[in-house]
């Protein structure tokens, strides 16, 4: 009989895996041929039992129940992810070093000259004298730096997905009507509750927001990973949550349920549980409080003036995630309203449609991004890998007399964890 493609898929990931252990191995052994009998036999004993879950993993992932065991699934695929990319760090530097001495070697032995062959061992030699050590063995410590740095910051990070992180600024605007000056808005975007695993963490968090006392608190999209009952445990949380001007929120790609399976998927994939299940979330949005804007708008007035709030569903420009948001019907009845703030999880949806159809929405907030949960943020500095896929992806953005800002997010998706890009609670004010 013949091996299916998901088969022989599996036979050859675990080949690469097998060479690419055997090769990290033979430069671990190399590396600790020093190192006293006992610690030789600890480490390698551990590198191997390592291996073999993961290669473990690999072969029986489809048998394993991880509907049941979705907490653990995070943290097992966060320890495979940073221990397998670590040896291909390993691996990297060690391919570089066996190709510097392969072309060496060619070069000696296609010239066949004495003198080539002395200088090639003068140059290893001088590099002993003058660095203490061959260039090999430093690019092989170099690798191994580098891979377990790597594997030690994602590990580290999982003890920052309950770090809130409160952002402050002000924003000033001319037509913004006095009657609003020094409006506080708190954002929130993207809470994924069905990755917490502390309700006390996320309270905290919860007490936070309440904390900066906010006039107005926006919600951005993604309540859930895929499911309305993900809040089962957490709407007496985030029910807590309130404003004197309202709390309004908006869907995020995954509150549509596009990612879970559904069992009565039909040819198109049609479910009746899957729409079910988003009217049980909109229902979770209006037990606790929140105005669920669906491509709709709220007028909010203080002393006879007036600012509008516009929310759409989804819009992305990729065709990956759903374009369900109508801006038309959202902005119809506020074109006479002097300042517009628009919810749009998306960031993507700022270039691709409101800057160059809706000049006049003043401020656009978004979410989605995360910040990829993994970067570097520092004064003058900020990068993360989320800037390759993603135009606007953290922070402030600005394009003529319209601004964008994206939230990093409450929540955590898939890594359980943050490193240097921290969850976030954004206070806005209005000046």
């Amino acid at each position: 009989m013949r091996a299916g493609p998901n088969l022989l898929s599996t036979i050859l990931l675990v080949i690469i895996m097998l060479a690419l252990d055997a090769y990290v191995f033979y430069a671990l052994r190399s590396l600790m041929a020093n190192a006293a009998p006992r610690l030789r036999g600890v480490v390698f004993t551990l590198y191997w039992v390592l291996s073999a879950v993961v290669m473990a993993s690999i072969v029986f992932y489809g048998k394993i129940p991880w509907a049941k065991f979705m907490q653990a699934r995070a943290y097992y695929l966060t320890f495979a992810f940073s221990f397998s990319f670590s040896k291909l760090m390993v691996a990297l530097f060690l391919f570089i070093d066996d190709g510097r001495r392969a072309v060496m070697w060619v070069v000696e032995k296609v010239r066949s000259a004495p003198a080539v062959a002395a200088a090639v061992q003068a140059r290893e030699e001088g590099n002993r004298e003058t660095d203490g050590m061959s260039r090999s063995r430093f690019l092989l410590k170099s690798g191994f730096l580098v891979g377990g740095t790597l594997m030690g910051t994602l590990l580290y990070g999982l003890s920052n997905k309950y770090n809130y992180h409160v952002r402050k600024l002000r924003l000033a605007y001319p037509n913004l009507p006095p009657a609003f000056k020094g409006l506080k808005i708190v954002q929130i975007s993207d809470i994924h509750s069905g990755s917490f695993n502390d309700k006390e963490a996320v309270k905290r968090g919860v007490e936070l927001i309440q904390a900066q006392k906010p006039d107005l608190v926006l919600f951005t999209g993604d309540l859930v990973n895929d499911r309305s009952l993900e809040m089962d445990d957490y709407m007496d949380v985030f029910d807590k949550i309130s404003a004197p001007m309202g709390v309004f929120s908006t869907l995020g790609n995954h509150d549509y349920g596009d990612y879970y399976p559904w069992p009565d998927y039909d040819n198109n994939r049609r479910s009746r549980l899957k729409a079910q299940n988003l009217e049980t979330l909109k229902g979770i949005h209006a037990k606790m409080g929140w105005r669920l804007l669906m491509n709709e708008n709220k007028i909010l007035e203080k002393d006879g003036q007036q600012i509008a709030l516009l929310g759409v569903e989804n819009w992305s420009m990729n065709p990956r995630f759903p374009r369900l948001g109508d801006m038309k019907a959202a902005y119809e009845g506020t074109k006479e309203v002097p300042f517009k703030i628009l919810l749009s999880h998306d960031p993507t949806h700022w270039d691709g449609q409101v800057r160059t159809e809706y000049p006049d929405i003043d401020l656009m907030l978004a979410g989605h991004t995360h910040g990829m949960q993994f970067g570097v943020e520092i004064p003058f500095f900020k990068w993360s890998p989320a800037q390759y896929i993603y135009r606007q992806w953290a922070g402030l953005y600005e394009e003529g007399k319209q601004r964008l800002y994206v939230n990093r997010g409450f929540g955590f998706l898939g890594y359980p964890g943050r490193v240097g890009i921290l969850p976030e609670i954004t206070v806005i004010e209005l000046v």
